[in-house]
């Protein structure tokens, strides 16, 4: 197994934390599935939470870290519209509330942003430990 270096475990360990969240916390992901897609909104949040786990785990594994990072980004970008579903629905909550619903949404940039470099650095010899 290829040597896990602080970038992937920190990647990993959100997605993993934001996971187990899905499971041990539903209702807030449930308010902020969006109404257009098909089914219940919990089927959904445990999908959602079967895939960052799924994700975080292939980011995790040295072999599977450049997929990962991508699907990372990929999962990042696929739950931005339910990002703008709770900063639309926090519209008349108290400030803080707002503001963090409102945080949340170029806060993906970032994310999306360190998947891709974890991809990209993943299988590259003498660069996985390299800062940045």
């Amino acid at each position: 197994m290829s040597r896990l270096t602080s970038p992937h475990a920190a990647l990993a360990g959100l997605l993993a934390a934001a996971a187990v969240t899905h499971f041990v916390a539903p209702r807030q992901y449930d308010a902020i599935v969006p109404r257009s897609l098909p089914g219940k909104p919990r089927t959904w949040t445990y999908a959602s939470g079967v895939a960052e786990m799924a994700v975080a785990v292939a980011v995790a594994n040295g072999k599977s870290r450049r997929q990962g990072g991508l699907a990372a980004a990929g999962l990042f970008v696929a739950v931005f519209p339910a990002n703008v579903k709770m900063a639309r629905d926090w519209s008349d909550r108290p400030a803080p509330a707002k503001a963090a619903a409102l945080g949340r949404l170029p806060l993906q940039v970032p994310l999306v942003w360190w998947a891709l470099k974890v991809a990209g650095k993943a299988g590259k010899p003498g660069k996985a430990s390299k800062k940045g």
